[in-house]
């Protein structure tokens, strides 16, 4: 068997008998150095020469799931989610502040978010966590209309034709149990969504919240030309 020369992340974590998760976070911390193999692997000896224990002692509790991120920024901010209900805040959240760089996911894993504990904690102790919240919680479509006092034909213009917003993730929505009945709804941030009439002042805001069900959108002529564009 040919000798390994060069390893990635799993890799490395696995010579090196630690945990993934906790290989990852050391490379955040700078316990690990920076790939010097490639963009994203390390030479034999530069594994072979890192300190396995100082890895494990750069993340001393164990990884937390987005989830529980979630429980611990809520109770945080006062608004703590309870158990079978809508909760205040969710895993929405706690990937816009990965995608801030305020949290780091460890896990490797589009489906599901692996934290350090006390990177959490750090975040939870920010005065402007509330804020913060707010600013980057959810709103479906209707939500969103709703928030900018639209009608929902205005905002699919807004957003489909006219692409002043784009959403920050997709979420799958199944009726029934098959999945064959499974639609991807768009979620946008509430922040992006309040920031839309200031970043179009060119646009007669008022009217188009006055315009009345079955009568013309005043943003219908600016699609239209938006697609011929």
């Amino acid at each position: 068997m040919a000798t390994r020369m060069q390893y990635d992340t799993g890799q490395a974590a696995k010579r090196l008998k630690v945990p993934v998760a906790v290989f990852r976070w050391a490379r955040h911390a700078g316990v690990v150095p920076a790939p010097d193999a490639t963009g994203r692997e390390w030479k034999r000896a530069t594994v072979e020469a890192m300190d396995p224990q100082a890895i494990r002692a750069s993340i001393p509790r164990e990884p937390i799931y987005g989830g529980a991120a979630a429980d611990r920024i809520a109770e945080a901010i006062g608004t703590p989610n309870q158990p079978g209900e809508k909760a205040a805040v969710g895993t929405f959240v706690v990937r816009r502040l990965i995608d801030m760089k305020l949290l780091t996911d460890l896990s490797g894993n589009a489906d599901h978010e692996l934290l350090n504990p006390d990177q959490v904690d750090e975040v939870c102790g920010r005065g402007d966590l509330a804020q913060l919240v707010t600013a980057h919680s959810p709103l479906g479509p209707d939500q969103a209309a709703a928030r900018l006092g639209v009608r929902r034909i205005c905002f699919d213009r807004i957003h489909k034709d006219l692409k002043w917003v784009e959403p920050a993730e997709w979420r799958e929505v199944r009726f029934g149990t098959s999945r064959a009945g499974a639609v991807h709804v768009p979620l946008f941030r509430t922040r992006d969504i309040d920031a839309i009439p200031e970043q179009h002042p060119e646009v007669d805001w008022a009217a188009i919240r006055t315009t009345e069900r079955g009568r013309r959108s005043p943003l219908t002529d600016l699609a239209k030309a938006a697609a011929a564009a």
